[in-house]
């Protein structure tokens, strides 16, 4: 195919490094919600603050390479620190290493953030430190007359982002969903970041062992710093010549021209314009990396009930998000390109680049409005629990005669179905004092000592001479995470009953006594829960309990060895399913598609040959300050609703969406290649005029 063997390299390097990244990516807000225990905005703020750092770093990279070490040995000094970062990162995640006590929390919590942080900093400086470099290093290693294979390149360079992004997308979510350890068994973090830091490794080494079929160019400078010391010169220089007497000049970097040359200043300029485009550009990203942080939180509330067993596995939960965005782009690039394009330049629409890029932002916007409402009908799922001053009570009925409750004093009556559960009922907690059950004539008062905030379930059946009874305290604050099922059994026998579930013993119960809820995860096939009696052992296989749900599983009768119980919903399951979510990632995926590789290119096109670093750079801040954002919305916001954030991200990128197309709409595209030529040709006319003068006093001197 013509190309230099060093390319074999390179690509394998990038491949493993965009693995390396988007794999830890894939599950660090997860890592500081259940692993680190923060709170969503918190875990948010960080996620986005370790997102900004590592597209702030890209410049620090490109001034070290083209100022200083070059790009190989930029690439490979920060490739050391990238693989350190990971593996701090992986060693701070490893629950057995302050977990003393054995009792499956670690004791230093303290010990694993600055872990934690410390190899995210490094993780940061080393994947944006060699961000701009990898792919203009591959630029090098091809000759002036082989710009087809270098084209070819950049396509398989590209393709192997995707196909690292992709892959590790899939894998390190599985790798987190098993578990491991020394001690107690955790949520396997240490794998899912330790796998991306050997793929690191890897990637190091690949890159190494090309070393000696590289082109190495020799750093010339860094056009970034030349472009900043021009604009700093001419604003100096303005300053000096602010009064009257100065006449003005058509153009506020012309102050520049004592200092620099005509073409730096006319190229500046240009990068100038297309930078000033760029001023609205970071409340796109804002809304777009929300993907990995609000929207990966949003999933972790819904059903991920695919049909079948693969499915389920590989889509449920977290693993769902990151497969939908790389999957949609591979989709939708080819179908924008060959069929949307196309059909609109055939209606003789003249749809601008910055048209697109406005499309974009409008179709961001409604993606957010699309995750709005999603969560509206999440909100409407969740169970309320009880307010300060307030208790919760619920009522069942374990026996087999209906029954009646008063609520004393006279606050209300309910009757009860046999084998039947009512709903969580509100009171004032000082209000409440006593129960008086009735049930086939018999009469039992139940006295009240309750704690505010907090649910209770009266457990009561009619047993021929008498009623019995039991106030359970059912120390539920909120809904079970992840979309794992809380599970308990309450004893329905006159005697005692031992209990398990699947491998888990909930232990001896007595009469109408009951258990601690175990997590059990969602699985596609049932548990099997078994009661040890005194002459006898049952069994049956249980019911489905969907995500994030919580149940009390009443213990009744055994038929033929077969366990007979009955369920009472605690929690109800996620009901709003996560294929919800689809409609808001095509969306946003398609905005991905019309803004960002649009706005590449336009940056490109518009950009001086010698100055596409400068923008490369500019772009990436971009995604740094919209990073920034999120920040700054999350801390100062005081919505409480998360819907209302969405809203409000949606509003204001359709503001910003305004602002662009009204800016768009003054700009005047260029073409650099133009400019330049004619500098060019300015040059060559006066470089040939200055040899012909030279030509004409040499004559002169000849003669004399």
């Amino acid at each position: 195919f013509g190309f230099p063997l060093s390319i074999f390299f390179i690509v394998i390097n990038e491949f493993c490094e965009r693995f390396s990244y988007y794999g830890m990516k894939a599950v660090l807000i997860l890592y500081f919600k259940y692993f680190l225990h923060w709170e969503d905005n918190l875990a948010t703020a960080i996620y986005h603050t370790f997102v900004a750092l590592c597209y702030l770093t890209p410049i620090l990279g490109a001034i070290i390479a083209d100022s200083w070490l070059g790009k190989f040995k930029t690439i490979v000094y920060l490739s050391i620190v990238y693989t350190i970062g990971q593996a701090v990162l992986s060693v701070g995640s490893i629950n057995d290493l302050t977990d003393h006590n054995r009792d499956g929390s670690p004791d230093s919590v303290a010990l694993h953030i600055a872990l934690s942080m410390v190899g995210l900093i490094l993780i940061a400086l080393g994947t944006g430190g060699i961000k701009p470099c990898v792919s203009a290093f591959g630029g090098d290693q091809f000759e002036d007359d082989q710009e087809k294979q270098r084209t070819t390149f950049f396509s398989l360079f590209y393709l192997s982002i995707n196909a690292g992004s992709l892959l590790s997308t899939i894998v390190t979510p599985n790798l987190r969903a098993t578990e491991c350890g020394i001690h107690s068994k955790q949520r396997c973090y240490p794998l899912a970041f330790g796998v991306p830091a050997v793929l690191m490794a890897v990637a190091l080494v690949v890159f190494v062992i090309g070393s000696k079929m590289y082109k190495k160019v020799k750093p010339q400078g860094n056009v970034m710093l030349q472009v900043s010391k021009c604009v700093g010169f001419a604003i100096k220089n303005r300053f000096r010549h602010r009064s009257k007497e100065f006449p003005k000049r058509e153009h506020w970097l012309d102050w520049a021209s004592e200092k620099y040359d005509k073409q730096l200043i006319a190229q500046t300029k240009m990068v100038l314009k297309v930078l000033f485009l760029y001023i609205p550009l970071p409340m796109f990203w804002a809304l777009f990396d929300q993907q990995g942080s609000r929207w990966t939180l949003q999933a972790t509330a819904m059903n991920g009930d695919f049909v079948g067993y693969f499915l389920l596995h590989f889509l449920k939960l977290t693993l769902f998000r990151p497969i939908v965005n790389p999957i949609l782009i591979v989709i939708m690039v080819p179908v924008v390109d060959y069929l949307v394009y196309p059909l609109i330049k055939k209606c003789k629409i003249n749809f601008t680049p910055l048209r697109k890029m406005t499309v974009g932002m409008f179709l961001a916007s409604m993606a957010f409005v699309a995750a709005a409402l999603v969560q509206v009908q999440i909100d409407k799922t969740y169970p309320v629990f009880p307010a300060a001053g307030q208790t919760q009570i619920r009522l069942m009925n374990l026996g087999v005669a209906p029954a009646t409750v008063h609520f004393q004093p006279q606050l209300q009556s309910v009757d009860v179905a046999p084998n039947e559960a009512t709903g969580y009922m509100t009171f004032e907690t000082s209000k409440l004092q006593s129960l008086d059950i009735i049930s086939a004539s018999l009469n039992k008062t139940e006295p009240l000592k309750l704690l505010e905030g907090q649910r209770y379930t009266l457990a009561f059946k009619w047993n021929v001479l008498s009623i019995d009874s039991n106030l359970i305290f059912d120390n539920l604050t909120s809904k079970p995470e992840e979309g794992k099922n809380l599970i308990r059994f309450i004893n329905n026998y006159p005697f005692p009953v031992n209990v398990t579930m699947d491998d888990i013993a909930f232990g001896v119960l007595n009469p109408l006594s009951v258990s601690n809820y175990s997590v059990f995860p969602t699985q596609p096939w049932s548990f099997i829960i078994r009661a040890s009696m005194p002459l006898a052992a049952c069994i049956v296989s249980s019911k489905e309990f969907g995500f994030g749900s919580a149940y009390t599983i009443s213990v009744d009768r055994c038929t033929n060895y077969t366990l007979n119980v009955t369920y009472f919903e605690d929690i109800a399951p996620n009901t709003v399913h996560m294929a919800w979510q689809i409609p808001q990632y095509f969306l946003l995926t398609c905005g991905e598609v019309v803004f960002s590789v649009t706005g590449l290119e336009f940056s490109y096109s518009q950009a001086p040959s010698n100055m596409k670093s400068v923008l490369q750079a500019g772009w990436l801040l971009t995604v740094a300050v919209g990073n920034i954002i999120v920040l700054i919305v999350a801390g100062a916001s005081k919505l409480n609703k998360q819907w209302a954030e969405y809203v409000l991200f949606a509003a204001l990128l359709l503001v910003v969406c305004v602002i662009f197309a009204i800016m768009a709409s003054f700009y005047t595209y260029v073409d650099p290649n133009e400019i330049e030529a004619k500098f060019s040709e300015e040059k060559k006319e006066e470089d040939n005029k200055d040899q012909d003068d030279n030509e004409k006093e040499a004559e002169a001197d000849s003669r004399m």
